[in-house]
């Protein structure tokens, strides 16, 4: 693989907002540099290239996947296309980053993880939450023992966004629904934390075309027996914080899916806050990760490993089958 100044040279599929947010991001990781972006059409693919003054603009997907400039491509495109357009660039020999969900169900999941192995290509599903620096210091007081024995978990995310069919949240053609888009964050700090999840149960409110969940909240349980209460809505604003309580305290993590701030509350001890800014947006942490793994020549991340994103689908399916939601 080639790189520039020992950093791998980049493509972006996609040019959406979270395409920006990432390349905003990437700007804050001096090895790394994007070469190329890819778009159903030229002209948006010129406009995002114009943006932020990216040489390689190309009116299809299959053109940026032949292009010899990029080693690891970034998949941006709405839920249902990570797969498609994942598999696309492993079989052209590029590494990928792919956003969360990794894809719609497990199936396509293992199907994506099976083309990585075979091709001897870097995997990640963009679960940047955990390569946050609020984020590893959450986890290594807990690794510490400072909850002392990890008993429950709990998690929303909502916001409230005005109904429209057409929306990407509300649009079941574009993979909508809270669950989907949301819920995975609050799902993956649970299996993260307290690993296999079994869904207990899941309640849920649909849009008014009862075609996706605008608010669902799911009960699971951890490998050792610990809870977890899960929360996501799409019309709904929620506190949007996490807590992990154990036998000797609780971690208060506000925002946690962009988490900057960690609260500890030891039992007898006043609170302890922990800040840790973003140097930019927070994206540029899972590029430095990628990054890293390429150049140790890893095939996937410790922060977000095949194994997990494959545990993290088979969940985001039971909550489904739970519904009756396809």
């Amino acid at each position: 693989m080639t790189q520039h100044n020992g950093g791998p040279r980049w493509g972006v599929v996609g040019t959406g907002g979270i395409a920006h947010a990432f390349v905003e991001g990437l700007r804050a990781v001096p090895s790394a540099r994007v070469t190329a972006v890819s778009s159903r059409t030229r002209i948006r693919a010129e406009e995002f290239g114009e943006a932020w003054g990216i040489p390689n603009r190309h009116g299809s997907y299959e053109e940026l996947a032949a292009d010899p400039e990029v080693d690891v491509v970034y998949v941006a495109t709405p839920h249902p296309w990570h797969h498609p357009n994942t598999l696309l660039m492993l079989n052209a020999g590029k590494h990928v980053l792919v956003e969360k969900p990794m894809a719609m169900n497990a199936l396509q999941v293992s199907e994506m993880v099976a083309a990585a192995r075979a091709n001897d290509r870097f995997l990640m599903e963009a679960m940047w939450t955990r390569c946050l620096p609020a984020s590893r210091l959450a986890r290594e007081l807990v690794a510490e023992g400072a909850l002392g024995e990890l008993r429950t978990v709990s998690a929303d995310f909502g916001i409230n966004v005005p109904y429209d069919p057409d929306h990407r949240l509300f649009n079941v053609d574009l993979g909508g629904g809270a669950q989907l888009d949301l819920g995975v964050y609050p799902l993956a700090l649970a299996s993260q934390y307290l690993g296999e999840l079994t869904v207990v149960g899941a309640t849920r409110q649909l849009s008014p075309d009862r075609m996706v969940d605008t608010h669902t909240v799911v009960l699971a349980r951890g490998e050792n027996g610990a809870s977890a209460t899960l929360g996501c809505a799409s019309r709904t604003t929620l506190p949007n914080r996490a807590v992990l309580a154990g036998t000797a305290g609780w971690l208060e993590i506000p925002r946690f899916w962009a988490a900057t701030d960690v609260v500890l509350h030891r039992d007898g001890h006043d609170p302890e806050r922990f800040h840790r800014p973003f140097r930019a947006n927070g994206y540029e942490y899972e590029a430095e990760e990628v990054g890293r793994c390429l150049a140790a020549g890893e095939r996937e991340s410790p922060d977000m490993p095949w194994a997990e994103s494959l545990r993290l689908a088979g969940v985001m399916d039971q909550v489904r089958d739970v519904g009756g939601l396809v």
